[in-house]
């Protein structure tokens, strides 16, 4: 450690390395979504924890630092029941251990390592609050995949995003004239926290929820991001009550395209002196 003598010089006898930690994204598709900077991240650190999809792109992380750990060793293993609240503090621990025994740390992330992913804004909070550096890079996540592979742009009408649980939960209100983007519809109406997967009941209680605002036969879109190159997005097209019986993955989005058009606001427009032809 640095100390002071009792003169005030500053004896530098011992080195001294104050910890740090970096939060990036991988993107989607290994190895083509990360940015320059990120990469330069991992490649100086001294530790990279990573949560990534699969072997190949743990392995990818690996060729470019020699010590890489997973996190997925933390959650629940074989028959073991483990709430993920407890997962995700034995994570933030894991990656704040190293910070403070003065660690260039990085944690890299599936997609944007600030979007679904509580375990980066947790670490972050910690090392901030013990007086660490401790920043994000952001990654291209699954919503800018979306847009791209399914032809949208969103600024047209506008979009709302949630996590599916978390709208059947809450009093949340959709607009059916924009799209309407459900998060983790695979552990739609999951509470408890410890399972991974929804069931057909859950299921059917959200499109009765989406009843209120969408036809039954209303097209809807479930997505899925490629994680490799030689891979395609799946974007299957099906009814909103078809919902139920349909497969699901831990990365499949529902995206709901509007079932209304766009109302005029004639009050606003009055204010302003636009006339509603100018509006395309």
């Amino acid at each position: 450690m640095i100390t002071r003598a009792m003169d005030g010089s500053i004896d530098m006898g011992e080195a001294y390395t104050k910890g740090s930690l970096v939060c990036v994204g991988t993107g989607l598709n290994l190895g083509g979504q990360i940015t320059v900077l990120s990469k330069s991240y991992i490649e100086l650190a001294d530790v990279v924890f990573s949560l990534v999809p699969d072997a190949f792109s743990l392995q990818w992380l690996q060729k470019m630092n020699s010590d890489v750990r997973s996190l997925h060793r933390y959650y629940a293993q074989g028959d073991e029941v483990k709430s993920r609240r407890d997962t995700y503090q034995q994570m933030v621990e894991a990656i704040l251990t190293q910070v403070r025994a003065g660690k260039r740390v990085v944690c890299a992330l599936y997609g944007h390592p600030g979007v679904f992913a509580c375990v980066s804004h947790m670490a972050i909070r910690r090392a901030r609050e013990e007086g660490f550096e401790a920043k994000m890079e952001p990654g291209i996540s699954a919503e800018a995949c979306l847009w791209a592979d399914v032809g949208i742009d969103p600024g047209q009408s506008g979009h709302q995003s949630f996590e599916a649980s978390q709208f059947m939960f809450y009093c949340h209100t959709p607009d059916p004239a924009t799209h309407l983007l459900l998060w983790q519809i695979a552990i739609a109406g999951e509470h408890t926290l410890t399972k991974f997967h929804t069931n057909s009941d859950c299921l059917r209680v959200l499109v009765e929820q989406l009843s209120e605002w969408y036809p039954l036969d209303h097209k809807v879109i479930l997505y899925e991001a490629p994680n490799l190159p030689t891979q395609a997005p799946r974007i299957e097209r099906l009814s909103l009550k078809a919902l139920p019986e349909a497969r699901l993955s831990p990365i499949t989005t529902l995206l709901i395209p509007p079932a209304a058009p766009l109302s005029v606001n004639h009050k606003v427009l009055a204010k302003l002196g636009i006339s509603e032809d100018l509006l395309g």
